[in-house]
């Protein structure tokens, strides 16, 4: 899957139709003796259909013929309970594979949505969430037909065909062969028909990612559209992605509805085939009435099912690109995993050691970015670390890379000694917490939010936490305290407020390294100073990186580390680093100076 945004379309690699199918068919093997039961069902119908033309037979012929009105009354009645009993059959295999299909849609999403969570940050960093939306929903759902019609569709009407075939033989080699003659013509107009067609669909489903892909950035965004009134605009893309999509559908389904009148011309010319070598050729010497519309009957039989199975066809066609995408994504390798000899990692204490530390963004690509280059430092247990620079030096980089959501590109990290590519993601990131500027409020209660840190959390850690940041009085203040329940990304609530939130969330897992990026960016000047109270008793003891611009929030911090020009260019306590009047100096002067504010 190709990194893109909603101007342009997923590249997906081509890809063999067969096995795509045989993989989405292996869904069904779980369900095997319930299939089978189906099945069962199925050839009694599929049975029943076929002896039907010998009882249309067998009345002409026989009873009509000889004026036998009693034995017709019989076989009528045998006839009826026969196709009731069809009704009842097609009735159940449809229901039970409707709930098998339903099941194995819901185990392909499951496997979906788990297999995305286990993805790096690269996966997300290169593609609009809805484009992985539309795979998760839209591609999913248009699985359904194809499941469900290869049981209900393609083996009986298979078996339809097969069955048909073999009785016209038997009863009539030359008519069966007058019948049938256009069937090389119809599969070479299939086949060129289908070709076409998937294409087409893929271009399809791409057209639908796009419009996923859009509307979920606007939607996200639309505080800052409606501020600058840019509604103009955006229905003007809007628009233009609605009217690719629209293209695309009538584009593919052009071809698609080729399979229709396809099949009709070949249908249509084996039938007059038929009643020409029948009546013409043969004579009425040679067939008797009853065979010729007994012939009639199961040419239809033949390429009624014929049709199904190009509708059958066409679904695949139309869907196997879904399949396709679902796959890609299910196929894609997690960058970031544990490795095949990995161990836990114990209670650490908090050191953290950067060894000639190198990283790169969207590495061997045209948009390749160096961020760090040989970086090295140590830091002791319960230092708190402060992370200042210009936007895009690396300061985020390198917290992140601490809790390995990147590999990095050369050196060793490690804490407490231990390689962190050698122990498990799970248990170096349960003894981290993370807080930054764009925390999410999940729909839910507060105390569900708090909890998200830690899910077994008492009522007691829950009120200690809110306590620490400051953000109890707030929420007691709030409808139901702390069974409020809160809307998407917390709407209703100040930035503020959610900020204090997503504190007490983190603070509530009692990380052993913390790490706060621009965490009071977005918190009012008299909340902050709560807050930093609140934070300097839970940093106690405990390794932190802090990542702020505002220089006054970490004078307290045991070191600065100024990152720039890929590396650490300076490092000192705050009073040290002024006294050395250098990069450092020159960001506190920006920000000070004209104040005459000293807060060495």
């Amino acid at each position: 899957m190709a990194v893109n945004s909603y101007r342009e379309d997923e590249h997906l690699e081509n890809s063999d139709k067969k096995k795509h199918l045989l993989r989405l068919l292996s869904y069904l093997s779980p369900y095997k003796m319930t299939i089978f039961l189906v099945l069962v069902c199925m050839a009694a119908t599929v049975g029943i259909s076929l002896v039907n033309p010998l009882i249309l037979e067998r009345a002409l012929d026989i009873h009509v013929a000889n004026g036998d009105m009693q034995g017709l009354l019989k076989l009528g009645i045998f006839a009826l309970l026969l196709n009731l009993i069809y009704i009842m059959l097609v009735k159940v295999r449809l229901l039970v594979m409707a709930k098998i299909t339903n099941k194995i849609l819901m185990t392909i999403r499951q496997e979906l949505y788990e297999h995305i969570q286990t993805l790096s940050f690269a996966f997300f960093d290169s593609r609009p969430t809805g484009k992985i939306l539309a795979r998760i929903i839209g591609d999913v759902n248009a699985l359904k037909d194809v499941l469900n019609n290869f049981i209900t569709t393609l083996i009986p009407e298979f078996i339809t065909v097969a069955g048909v075939v073999i009785i016209m033989f038997m009863k009539d080699v030359r008519l069966a062969l007058a019948s049938l003659s256009t069937i090389p013509l119809m599969m070479i107009g299939i086949f060129l028909v289908q070709k076409a067609s998937h294409k087409r669909w893929q271009v399809f489903r791409k057209k639908s990612s796009n419009i996923n892909a859009y509307v979920h950035e606007v939607v996200a965004g639309m505080n800052v559209v409606q501020s600058f009134s840019a509604e103009e605009e955006t229905e003007e893309i809007f628009s233009e992605v609605v009217d690719q999509h629209k293209d695309a559908f009538w584009d593919a389904c052009r071809y698609a509805n080729l399979f229709g009148p396809t099949i009709d011309f070949c249908w249509g010319i084996g039938a007059m085939m038929l009643y020409l070598i029948g009546i013409k050729v043969l004579g009425t010497e040679q067939v008797t009435v009853g065979s010729l519309v007994a012939f009639g009957t199961y040419i239809n039989m033949f390429w009624r099912p014929i049709m199904h199975l190009s509708n059958f066809y066409n679904t695949v066609i139309t869907n196997l690109t879904a399949a396709e995408r679902i796959f890609d994504i299910l196929d894609t390798e997690p960058e970031i995993r544990d490795g095949e000899e990995v161990e836990e990692l114990p209670d650490i204490l908090g050191e953290v050691t950067f060894s000639g530390v190198s990283f790169t963004y969207d590495k061997g690509t045209p948009a390749e970015t160096k961020v760090l280059s040989d970086v090295s430092f140590r830091v002791k247990p319960g230092e708190t670390i402060a992370l200042v620079g210009p936007t895009g030096a690396g300061k985020t980089t390198i917290v992140n890379l601490i809790s390995r959501f990147y590999d990095i590109e050369e050196g060793k990290i490690e804490i407490d000694g231990y390689d962190i590519t050698k122990i498990t993601l799970e248990s170096l990131r349960k003894q981290m917490g993370v807080m930054t500027q764009d925390n999410f409020i999940f729909h839910g209660t507060i105390k569900d939010n708090i909890l998200y840190g830690k899910l077994d959390a008492t009522e007691e850690e829950i009120i200690r936490a809110a306590k620490a940041v400051n953000a109890h009085d707030f929420i007691m203040a709030t409808e139901k305290g702390y069974d409020t329940e809160l809307k998407e990304q917390g709407a209703g609530l100040s930035i503020g407020q959610r900020q204090l939130i997503a504190f007490a969330r983190t603070m509530i897992s009692m990380p052993k390294i913390l790490i706060l990026d621009e965490a009071t960016s977005s918190i009012d000047t008299h909340t902050e100073i709560l807050v930093q109270k609140g934070i300097e008793e839970l940093l106690k003891n405990r390794t932190s990186f802090v990542i702020a611009h505002r220089l006054s929030t970490i004078q307290k911090a045991d070191r600065i580390f100024v990152i720039d020009e890929g590396g650490i260019v300076e490092q000192g306590s705050p009073g040290q680093l002024m006294e050395k009047k250098g990069a450092y100096y020159k960001l506190y002067m920006a920000q000070f100076g004209d104040l005459g504010i000293n807060i060495e």
